[in-house]
């Protein structure tokens, strides 16, 4: 298949996917399945999936890089606009929420920090959004660079988010956090290491770290609880998958397609060159 084939079919496939939690959130409202606070399970939900494109758009470099597969950067744009569109309809959900009183809204910025936060993360990525277009891209020149520099902060600032409106509960966010914490890392990792598999094995134990760091952290002083009991809560194995174990997971899972893909790619050219040694003369 050609190159061409492959990006079209690579954009419809993100096309759908990015376009599915949306219709299944609007299928579960028409058909009452949101249960008794609709509105409020949606508002996370939408909140959810930005953190998860948010994240995406943000992995899809490493990715080209460490699967060598360059038509990844090909769909890096639509994920980070379908992340900013997420947020907004999040947004817009909230303020359904407050029956349209915009006024309440302004208010409710103002007055909570995690909202003040998130409300800044959409404006982010809203910025980002309009601007990811080529003719934007030739406007800006230098200065397109720097503005997309925002993306990081946008992701920090919706990550706090995350794990405030959370509360009791903040596995979920903890998750979040770690995998940040990798795309994070791998950006400063030397660049012999980045694709290498001391470094992605390195890299995996540097996320999840982080992740327990952030859950400890989190819970001691926000919530009081010891570090200890957060500590001991992981290495329960009947408490299995934690947080972190969830990073460690998803670290030690890019090595292992790394690894098949690499044997794909040397199995193919293996192929090759056996099947050019008997169908080309060699004389």
């Amino acid at each position: 298949m050609s190159i061409v084939r492959v990006v079209f079919w690579l954009r419809l496939a993100t096309l759908v996917g990015l376009c599915l939690p949306a219709l299944d959130l609007a299928w579960r409202w028409y058909t009452d399945d949101l249960g008794a606070r609709p509105v409020t399970l949606a508002t996370h939900i939408t909140g959810d999936w930005t953190v998860i494109f948010l994240l995406c758009s943000l992995a899809l470099t490493p990715a080209r890089a460490v699967f060598d597969w360059m038509p990844l950067v090909q769909i890096r744009r639509r994920i980070g606009v379908a992340a900013a569109l997420y947020a907004g309809l999040h947004f817009l959900i909230y303020i359904a929420d407050q029956k349209w009183n915009l006024i309440v809204v302004a208010l409710e910025i103002a007055k909570r920090f995690y909202l003040t936060i998130g409300f800044i993360a959409l404006l982010s990525l809203a910025a980002l959004a309009i601007t990811s277009t080529n003719g934007w891209q030739r406007r800006l020149k230098r200065n397109w660079k720097r503005l997309h520099w925002l993306v990081y902060p946008a992701a920090v600032l919706a990550i706090l988010h995350f794990f405030i409106q959370s509360k009791a509960n903040v596995s979920e966010a903890t998750v979040a956090a770690g995998l940040f914490a990798w795309l994070m890392i791998w950006r400063f990792m030397p660049t012999r290491l980045r694709t290498e598999y001391l470094g992605l094995l390195l890299l995996a134990v540097g996320a999840t770290a982080v992740a327990l760091l952030f859950e400890t952290g989190w819970y001691g002083l926000v919530n009081h609880v010891d570090p200890m009991r957060i500590l001991r809560a992981d290495i329960n194995p009947d408490l299995v998958p934690r947080p972190a174990h969830k990073v460690l997971l998803a670290g030690l899972g890019v090595i292992v397609l790394v690894a098949a893909r690499r044997l794909a790619v040397q199995g193919k050219r293996l192929w090759t060159q056996r099947y050019i040694r008997r169908t080309i003369p060699t004389s």
